[in-house]
């Protein structure tokens, strides 16, 4: 891959450019700042621009935002000392396709830019499971509940892990069990140096015979011990051991939940048919557009939805353009029997209406009865 180094550092020029040149990639390299960009792009033409020194300032993605859109088959790549979380929405937005630390870990500068590589190549970093994120666009939307019962109905005849990537408040094992974790996420990120399927099994919670959790850390501190190369590498493991890999991701769109939904074949923001919801997953939605993850990827499932309620299914679609949803009824005193009991609902309700289509979500995802992308959408189009 033909690459641009831009940096004000002359040490961290010389640095990067000895790690990417080790691995074959053709790399130029320009010392100054970022009003270099333009000037940088024309003249070398490269496939990737990294570019250092780009520190929180809003203003400055103005000008990266518009190389992306004159450029739209070239990836940039910034690398700042300071990150915050807004910076790295903005900076999405924009088109930057990771934000790394300045200087960069000579490891995950190569992992970001095998990613890159791999986006551009058109193929995936993973094994033959596939990989599913379900994201809640407010609190409180239900995204943990129809993540653990759709991967309740999957591991009826699939093998199913799921990884609770919600790392502040993640309880989705209290769901469907009352089980407690002998040990958490956290603890497989501290031991990922001899991480294998084994040590992945043993740290998980079985609570059906096809389907196991992750739990979250239940200690704040640990979780923030958890690395985007820890997701990398437990999910490198996971996809080769089980037929499906779902992960529940919390609110924020971090380095470890992009990592994940980089690499999710199929990924459900869960809604409400409610005014704050519809902001928030039109925002998440240009948030996956600057990602450039293809619309047969995201699929909405607009949970609790009913007829009468003041906003409907076509008036959604109007506001989001068309996007593809798929309505899940509200499943009433069952669901809260389910999540105070700790059971899945299929235990409780088999027959209810919310249970018959958790049971049909599932068999669209199932690799046997998955005829084409968006083939949720289409089935429910005609409910």
């Amino acid at each position: 891959m033909k690459i641009s180094i831009i940096s004000p550092n002359p040490g961290h020029l010389q640095d990067m450019r000895k790690v990417l040149e080790a691995r074959s990639h053709t790399v130029s390299v320009f010392e100054g700042g970022k009003s270099r960009m333009q000037w940088v792009v024309e003249r070398s033409a490269p496939d990737l621009v990294l570019v250092d020194g780009m520190c929180c300032d809003p203003h400055e993605l103005e000008m990266v935002e518009q190389l992306t859109m004159r450029h739209p088959a070239m990836a940039v790549v910034m690398l700042c000392a300071m990150q915050t979380p807004e910076f790295l929405i903005l900076a999405m937005r924009s088109g930057v396709r990771e934000v790394l630390p300045s200087p960069p870990e000579p490891a995950a500068l190569e992992a970001a830019v095998e990613r890159i590589a791999l986006k551009m190549a058109g193929t995936q970093a993973r094994g033959a499971g596939q990989v599913v994120a379900f994201m809640p666009c407010k609190g409180g939307s239900g995204a943990t509940f129809l993540a653990t019962n759709i991967g309740h109905q999957l591991s009826m005849r699939r093998s199913v892990l799921l990884i609770d990537l919600n790392l502040q408040f993640g309880d989705a094992l209290s769901y469907v069990s009352d089980l407690r974790p002998t040990s958490t996420l956290a603890d497989v990120a501290r031991d990922i140096g001899r991480l294998d399927s084994s040590l992945l099994a043993a740290s998980t919670v079985k609570v059906a015979p096809g389907f196991s959790i992750l739990a979250a850390p239940e200690d704040l501190s640990r979780a923030l011990e958890i690395k985007a190369e820890h997701v990398d590498a437990i999910l490198q493991v996971a996809a080769a051991q089980y037929d499906f890999v779902l992960f529940d991701l919390g609110l924020r769109i971090d380095p470890l939940a992009i990592r994940v939904l980089d690499r999710a074949d199929r990924i459900f923001p869960v809604l409400q048919p409610s005014l704050p919801h519809i902001r928030n997953v039109t925002r998440l939605m240009q948030v996956f557009k600057s990602l450039g993850y293809a619309a047969g990827k995201v699929e909405l499932l607009v949970n609790r939805s009913a007829n009468g309620t003041e906003i409907g299914l076509a008036d959604m679609r109007r506001s989001l353009g068309g996007a593809t949803l798929v309505s899940v009824p509200d499943g009433g005193k069952d669901v809260d029997a389910s999540i105070n009991r700790g059971v899945p609902l299929a235990d409780l309700s088999r027959g209810s209406a919310l249970c018959k289509r958790l049971v049909e979500i599932a068999h669209t995802l199932s690799p046997r009865q998955q005829e084409a992308p968006g083939f949720i959408g289409r089935l429910f189009r005609r409910a």
